[in-house]
């Protein structure tokens, strides 16, 4: 094995949305795989979807690397942690190569991220409508940044053996290789709704025929050691891997509360590998119960939030709130992520047990942090079907698509922040929350936007913003004491 800081790695980026960067990731990813090699997979972006794609055909768990929600300067460690000890590395980019926060110039681009990973950017071009003009695009990439090193190129959607040898020539004089050609492959397609693809929890049997499909078709058309080679002249990283210990322990002593000590196993991360080390929490004190949504409705979560709820000292418990009649035994304190509670409103709504325990715990004044799908579920309703009913609004669906980056500020003290606390997130969603009377915003969003946004009510604070808590690990801090002393 080699090591994270030398780890062998390729972007796969591409011109545009749509070009295929899922289905060569993904497959590049099953490729590797199958040749037995360790994987490590990453996403560029705060997408939560692609993941557990990546998840499927590496056996590891899918990250995702936002220069966004954690800043330029947590990408090389963040890549670091999750690349500990594998082979190779594939980085699935966002949008188009150069497309990052709007307004923000590269920031969160993936050009942004192969810059600090110091990575090749193999570009994935849809050849389905042209022919020559693919050599000025492929030029055109190549040059806009010399720090952008584009390693080779995959023509995607090629028509027919005439196509392929029209841009290969076109291609010839350009200096970037072509590293593989992929004909139209309607088997490798995934399905798609209101907010990008269908997630693999909820088409499990499925999904795991199209990540084998689109492993097939990469690897009799790519040239898989051209690109392991490519990936090997990645230069090396500098600096450590990130640790979820010593991020909270970092925010204990910047804000120190308690004593604190090293305690016990760290908790297993879905996917196929456990991050294991030593957790903190209060001498004396066992570890709380944070019970976690999890199952088809709840699926979006980043991997480094259980990494360091437990080591912040908490025990993490995963449930599904679509077929558990109650919380898991002991829970001190409840994350509902993201997902799609709108597809499962009917099933939600008829798990009435869990929906009164939910509302119990959140009466008793225990943590519960819920973003986006988590917020929809504590409201009264949703769509005119009963929820939760933690927060006295009601929710449903819209045509209006809610999507873009918020840079926002903690209107005042709550279980995730104090007052003041600035935040970065991400919104995307297609509802709307009609509130009544009561709870307190639990954000202000700032400049484009200057509005507010979210509930903070007792315990709970739920708001549409997804972030990543890597970014302010004193957030999972205060949360897990919250818990020991609710």
């Amino acid at each position: 094995m080699v090591t994270s800081s030398s780890v062998p790695r390729l972007v796969v980026a591409a011109p545009s949305s749509g070009s295929g960067k899922t289905t060569v990731a993904t497959g590049l990813m099953a490729a590797f795989a199958g040749r037995g090699l360790a994987v490590s997979p990453h996403k560029v972006g705060p997408d939560y979807i692609d993941p557990g794609y990546h998840a499927l055909a590496t056996g590891r768990t899918g990250r995702n690397l936002d220069a966004y929600l954690c800043g330029p300067e947590l990408i090389g460690p963040l890549f670091a942690h999750g690349a500990r000890g594998c082979d190779l590395a594939v980085v699935e980019g966002v949008m188009g190569l150069y497309d990052g926060a709007a307004g923000e110039g590269e920031l969160a681009s993936t050009a942004q991220v192969a810059k600090l990973l110091r990575a090749p950017v193999v570009l994935v071009v849809d050849a389905s409508s042209q022919s020559r003009s693919v050599a000025a695009l492929v030029h055109g990439f190549a040059s806009w940044d010399p720090e952008v090193r584009i390693g080779g190129v995959i023509l995607n959607k090629v028509a027919s053996d005439r196509h392929e040898a029209l841009l290969r020539d076109a291609l010839d004089s350009s200096g970037v290789p072509v590293l593989g050609v992929l004909r139209r492959a309607p088997q490798v397609d995934t399905p798609s709704r209101h907010l990008g693809l269908v997630p693999v929890a909820e088409r499990r049997t499925e999904a795991v025929a199209a990540v084998a499909a689109m492993a097939a078709q990469v690897s009799a058309g790519c040239d898989l050691d051209a690109l392991t080679a490519l990936a090997r002249g990645a230069g090396a990283l500098s600096g450590a891997a990130w640790d979820a210990a010593e991020a909270v322990e970092s925010a204990t002593r910047d804000h120190p509360a308690r004593p604190a000590e090293r305690q016990g196993p760290r908790v297993a991360v879905a996917g196929g590998e456990a991050i294991t080390g030593p957790s903190t929490r209060p001498p004396g004190r066992p570890a709380p119960v944070v019970a976690v949504a999890g199952g088809e409705a709840f699926t979006f979560s980043y991997a480094e939030h259980a990494e360091l709820l437990t080591a912040a000292g908490a025990e993490v418990v995963t449930f599904d709130p679509l077929r558990d009649e109650r919380l898991p035994d002991g829970t001190r304190g409840l994350v509902v992520g993201g997902g799609f509670p709108e597809v499962y409103a009917a099933e939600l709504s008829a798990n009435e047990p869990l929906r009164k325990a939910v509302a119990a715990l959140a009466e008793s004044g225990a943590p519960v942090a819920a973003e986006c799908a988590g917020l929809l579920y504590l409201c009264r309703e949703l769509d005119g079907r009963p929820m939760c009913g933690v927060l006295d609004a009601r929710a449903r669906m819209d045509e209006r698509l809610t999507l873009g980056y918020r840079d926002a500020v903690a209107l005042g003290d709550s279980v995730l922040a104090a007052a003041g606390t600035r935040m970065r997130g991400h919104e995307f969603h297609r509802t709307v929350v009609e509130p009544g009377a009561g709870p307190s915003p639990a954000w202000g969003m700032r400049a484009p936007e200057r509005r507010v946004e979210g509930f903070v009510q007792q315990g709970v604070h739920a708001s549409y913003l997804h972030t990543h808590w890597a970014s302010e690990p004193g957030a999972v801090r205060r949360f897990v004491e919250r818990c020991l002393t609710s």
